[in-house]
């Protein structure tokens, strides 16, 4: 058996590394063949993000382009193609109906409410073409659909798509618990994630300038942003680095997930949430979509949904280091039962042999 992956970003990408690059090993264990081709090189996605260098970014997106339509010309030699969101990023499903014609068994995997038009964060020229009704078209398109949550997997359901929820694993000798929590001279909040999800920041801003100035120990620890600023909150920014990405969450004692009230928000997977609670930290998230689900108000985690709420619950927290440890051991132990690799990797597998057998016997 042999497997085309195509993903969105290189391994540094989240949504790539967790959808795609950690199963891969699993492969390895199985005797099954890959190839991993992402749309984005590592200086493109290393560039995505910057304002500004449209030329530069133009001219690797054409590069990006032309690679991924090459794929056209050796797809039949796969058993499967999978696919990590959309082929291209713009325009209609081409790709997906070529592989539909030539009968590839084929797997979309998507784990964001993708048919749901968000405006860019640096280039509002590229919005003029982006459609919501491609994702649903591709839905019909494609022998499985892979859904980050319930919500995003009956979405694909009502456009004609023959999907299933598969959720993200943790890697948990990666994500290590942080040492126990205790009172020290400072409090650190942490918010991890891309430039892109760091506006929704500004939905908690009031109660973080509330906070300052209740707790003085207080600090908010930025990592993968860098554009949230306040004279009223003091606020550390680091570039996020696989390589200190564990060391950046040990030092968060509590961890922030602040989403909009909006269905968007129900196509997120938890991620973030879930990566606090790996590495022992307890998380404070917007209740909403699929945190609902991951989240034991009060015992793996807090769940909250107005200003209010959010001052309220990170008080407590401040101020009662045991409180952390129980909610951050609970947490991790959630993880460690429901979300574990170890676990979750040999059901990747199966699926995979499971779409390629269906498309095979077809």
């Amino acid at each position: 058996m042999n497997v085309l992956f195509l993903t969105k970003y290189p391994a540094d990408g989240a949504s790539s590394r967790y959808r795609v690059y950690q199963y891969l090993p699993y492969l390895d264990a199985a005797g099954i063949g890959y190839r991993v081709q992402p749309f984005m090189s590592e200086a493109m996605y290393a560039l995505v993000n910057r304002p500004g260098r449209r030329l530069r970014k133009a001219a690797h997106a054409a590069f990006a382009v032309l690679r991924r339509l090459a794929e056209l010309a050796r797809c039949g030699r796969y058993d499967l193609i999978y696919l990590q969101r959309e082929c291209l990023p713009l325009g209609p499903p081409l790709m997906e109906r070529a592989f539909r014609r030539r009968r590839i068994p084929t797997i979309f995997d998507y784990d964001d409410a993708l048919f749901i038009v968000k405006p860019s964060t640096h280039n509002s020229f590229v919005d003029t073409f982006k459609s919501g009704a491609r994702t649903q078209q591709i839905f019909g398109l494609v022998d499985c659909v892979l859904a980050g949550n319930d919500w995003l997997r009956d979405r694909a359901i009502e456009h004609g798509g023959a999907a299933r929820t598969f959720h993200v694993a943790e890697d948990l000798d990666r994500y290590a618990r942080r040492a126990p929590h205790r009172n020290g001279a400072t409090v650190t909040l942490g918010w991890l994630g891309s430039p892109s999800t760091e506006k929704y920041l500004d939905l908690i801003r009031e109660p973080l300038r509330a906070l300052c100035r209740r707790y003085p120990q207080l600090r908010l620890r930025v990592v993968g942003g860098g554009a949230f600023t306040d004279a009223r909150i003091p606020v550390e920014h680091r570039p996020w680095r696989y390589a200190s990405e564990v060391d950046d969450l040990h030092a968060f004692d509590i961890g922030l997930m602040p989403l909009p009230l909006e269905d968007w928000s129900r196509g997120k997977s938890g991620g973030k949430a879930r990566t606090y609670m790996a590495a022992g930290v307890p998380a404070v998230c917007t209740g909403i979509g699929f945190n609902l689900e991951l989240i034991r108000d009060g015992e793996t985690g807090v769940l909250v949904r107005d200003p209010g709420e959010w001052e309220a619950a990170l008080g407590r927290l401040i101020e009662n280091a045991d409180l952390r440890e129980r909610i951050a051991a609970a947490a991790r132990a959630e993880v460690e039962r429901r979300y574990a690799l170890t676990r979750i990797g040999p059901q990747f597998v199966d699926i995979l042999r499971e779409v390629a057998a269906r498309g095979s016997r077809a």
